[in-house]
């Protein structure tokens, strides 16, 4: 553990225990073990994370390598390589939550342990009507409360909790259910009260793909020089966005040894860039690329067509109009594309394609009309991606019970979206009455309230332009489309 590459000295195992974090998984290991671990090998923080285990079964290679484990991050930034290696030993312990749930209440009211940071996925952060005081909790909430009203009554102050489940405001979702599972219980309202003073709820955004173990593991342990069970690769990109002032920040004061660690009034802008910009470029593009027969982002990017797609609708179709959120906005605006252009990212475009109109309309549907808006035309590639959008949802038969679309000539691909039974209605008035009737489908598709939050046929030119684009892919083709497409560009 003396190796100065790792940057581990025998002074760090004996931090004290500052961090209590619900969840072993790859996410929070890659961002928020990283960021304590980088902080600790800069002596600015000098802390360790106990970690609690809410699955069955021991701590396994955690218990073996004393918690340490490889982080590899590799892949693009600033458009140039990166390939690191790094021993994380920010994690002191594993405990399991049904086995050693004395342990982990022990290690809460350690005078130490004043942050709490979960990751229990989407579904965790949901209220679950039980008895904490008939064993251990079941649900995140439940072991939450449960914990703060045993830090209650021996007198100490309160948590900075810091949820990073992908839920909006997610850190008020879980203050209310964990009040309203308080109230559930019964407890005493001097306690209610000192969960709502004493404690932070903070809102926070995560961003940072992380793979995990590599396919390729026997290859990497050979390279490293040691075998690795707990070994994770990481995207070079991170962010970590939390709603905060002053005082969360001098709990949190890790931050100070990673600038893409965000400690604001409002997350709001953050969320915003994302939700546009990463999320947005991929909806647009997602139809696109997979129709014309590409698979994966990265080999989007590795397409000249694609490539150019992506660019322009982030730098000069997305990024103007989000002025308002600063000057940091353009910055994330590239690393996104250095993000699309990591080869050790297989980011699939048909899971992409999830839900494709639903998020078609919370990402991309703002976008048009603020563009039109700040430019007075209509952008050049997203009504193009629109179409796309309306050829990949056309259903051209049902396979045990799912509508399936068809790409090329013979690779059928399943649907899923929950509006698919809507636009198969539509594609229906094409199918009987032919391509005469494509420009009367797209406006009906566009003003349809069912999908749609707003009349498209609203944004002057936009129905005909993306009929024109639909009516070209039927005709010819997706691949010589986009072919004849970049030619006109």
């Amino acid at each position: 553990m003396n190796n100065p590459a790792w940057g581990i000295t025998p002074d760090y195992f004996n931090y004290p225990e500052k961090i209590l974090q619900f969840g072993t998984g790859v996410l929070l290991r890659g961002l928020v073990d990283y960021l304590v671990d980088k902080a600790n090998k800069e002596g600015v923080f000098k802390g360790r994370i106990v970690v609690v285990k809410s699955t069955d079964g021991d701590a396994g290679a955690f218990g073996t390598q004393d918690g340490l484990f490889t982080t590899h991050i590799k892949g693009v930034a600033q458009g140039q390589p990166v390939d690191q290696y790094l021993v994380n030993a920010s994690i002191s312990r594993v405990l399991q939550s049904n086995a050693e749930w004395e342990a982990i209440l022990a290690a809460a009211t350690q005078p130490s342990l004043n942050v709490i940071i979960s990751n229990t996925t989407e579904v965790g952060i949901q209220y679950v009507e039980e008895n904490i005081a008939a064993g251990v909790p079941a649900s995140y909430p439940g072991k939450l409360l449960a914990i703060l009203y045993e830090r209650f009554r021996k007198g100490m102050d309160g948590f900075v909790i810091i949820p990073t489940e992908l839920v909006v405001d997610n850190g008020k979702l879980l203050k209310e259910i964990v009040l309203q599972l308080a109230a559930y219980n019964k407890l005493p309202e001097d306690f209610v009260q000192w969960i709502a003073s004493a404690n932070r709820f903070c809102s926070s955004l995560v961003d940072r793909i992380v793979p995990g173990r590599p396919k390729n593991i026997s290859e990497c342990w050979e390279q490293a020089g040691y075998e690795d069970e707990l070994w994770i690769d990481a995207e070079p990109f991170l962010l970590w966005a939390i709603e905060g002032d002053a005082a969360v920040a001098q709990q949190l004061s890790f931050h100070q040894s990673d600038d893409r660690m965000l400690i604001a009034p409002s997350i709001t802008p953050y969320r915003e860039q994302k939700l546009r910009i990463l999320n947005g470029s991929h909806t647009a593009a997602v139809c696109v690329g997979y129709l014309s027969g590409l698979n994966t982002v990265y080999e989007c990017m590795q397409d000249a067509y694609m490539r150019r797609f992506f660019e322009t609708v982030v730098m000069e179709e997305i990024l103007p109009t989000l002025s308002s959120l600063g000057p940091q906005t353009a910055v994330f605006a590239r690393d996104v594309l250095d993000r699309f252009a990591n080869p050790y990212i297989e980011h699939k475009l048909i899971s992409i394609t999830f839900q494709q109109s639903s998020k078609m309309n919370a990402r991309n549907v703002q976008t048009l009309l603020r563009y039109r808006e700040v430019k007075g035309i209509l952008p050049e590639m997203m009504p193009l991606g629109f179409a796309a959008t309306l050829l990949f949802l056309k259903p051209v038969r049902e396979n045990n019970g799912k509508y399936q679309g068809l790409r090329g000539k013979d690779t059928y691909y399943d649907i899923t979206d929950d509006n698919i039974a809507v636009f198969a209605e539509h594609w229906k008035s094409v199918e009987k009455n032919g391509y005469p009737e494509v420009s009367a489908m797209v406006r009906a598709i566009c003003k349809d309230a069912r999908l749609w939050e707003t009349d498209l046929n609203n944004i002057p030119g936009f129905a005909d332009t993306v009929a024109d684009h639909l009516l070209g892919m039927l005709q010819n083709g997706v691949q010589p489309y986009i072919t004849q497409h970049s030619k006109v560009l």
